[in-house]
């Protein structure tokens, strides 16, 4: 979804960003402030907005990722609200769909600034990642689903594996797409190596712990007074089940057991809680291994949004 556009009053005169390939990147750990921050950004250069998150594709999962879309005022946005909840989403699907929007934004004239803390979709972007290519196996999938983790990563231990290739053991699913590529791999399936296809500037937001975890807090008790468990509700009665939920993790997987009646109201919300602070940890971790893997990450030193506005593009400015 592409937002309304607007009369700019700067237009961007930085050097290097009028290169085709160009891209400006804001990364950091959920409540970090990184959409505020793009906003902000894009109303000074002349830009727009592609979100780099695995859940605000989803229509009608609002509060639960945190969309907010009233914040855009009038940048254009994209990648936002772009496919059902019934449907499955994967990394090969996002890099067709932002590459789209990149070039669709370049043809404008306008700054593309991807925005956004799913680091695997990131790191996909800007490093190659020759084994997205590896189709889809839906039957493959419906077999290893019903799979516990443990079950999956012995499954995984019988395969042979190409040097650069990592398996993410940190979720169900991605265990599942490394034993579906593994799979097709072993039945003669060859990867192409591509050279990347976009020049980044990648900056970083990395409030203080404390901070961290005192947004965190407030923003959970936000979406809850804003109707976390009432848009939970009402996706079941639009079909959803409580297996999709969950699949989706966090916010969904926790309201999902809760109204199961699985978990009691105070257990719900202080499991759920417990699990954003170890995800915003986990992301942190990913992009610490994405600067190991090459990308340079420029940690924004401003205590406040305008100054790393400044200091974003002083560093664009700069080269």
């Amino acid at each position: 979804m592409i937002g309304q556009t607007t009369d700019h009053t700067n237009d961007n005169q930085v050097s290097g960003i009028s290169a085709p390939d160009f891209l400006c990147v804001i990364l950091g750990p959920t409540a970090s402030g990184k959409t505020a921050l793009g906003v902000a950004l894009a109303e000074q250069m002349k830009g727009e907005i592609i979100s780099v998150d695995s859940r605000q594709v989803y229509r009608g999962m609002d509060i639960g990722t945190g969309k907010d879309l009233s914040s855009y005022q009038h940048v254009p946005y994209h990648l936002i609200d772009i496919r059902e909840p019934q449907d499955r989403y994967d990394i090969a699907q996002f890099q067709t769909d932002f590459h789209q929007a990149f070039s669709t934004i370049v043809s404008r004239g306008n700054l593309p600034i991807a925005v956004g803390g799913t680091g695997l979709y990131m790191h996909t972007l800007l490093l190659p990642q020759p084994y997205t290519q590896v189709p889809v196996d839906p039957k493959l999938r419906e077999e290893l689903l019903p799979l516990d983790k443990t079950i999956l990563m012995e499954r995984l231990r019988h395969y042979t594996l190409p040097a650069d290739f990592k398996i993410d053991y940190s979720s169900h699913k991605r265990l599942i797409r490394a034993i579906e590529i593994l799979e097709q791999l072993q039945s003669g399936y060859t990867v192409v190596y591509e050279k990347p296809r976009y020049r980044p500037l990648l900056f970083g937001l990395n409030p203080p712990l404390v901070t961290r975890r005192q947004r965190i807090s407030e923003r959970l008790a936000e979406r809850m007074n804003g109707g976390l468990l009432e848009e939970v509700q009402g996706l079941l009665n639009h079909g959803l089940t409580h297996e999709d939920l969950q699949y989706f993790g966090l916010e969904y997987k926790y309201s999902s057991l809760y109204l199961l009646g699985a978990l009691d109201k105070p257990t719900f919300l202080s499991r759920l809680e417990t699990e954003i602070h170890r995800y915003a940890k986990r992301q942190m971790t990913f992009f610490r291994k994405m600067e190991k893997d090459g990308l340079n990450i420029h940690w924004l030193e401003g205590t406040d949004r305008d100054a790393c506005v400044e200091e974003i593009r002083w560093v664009i400015k700069k080269g």
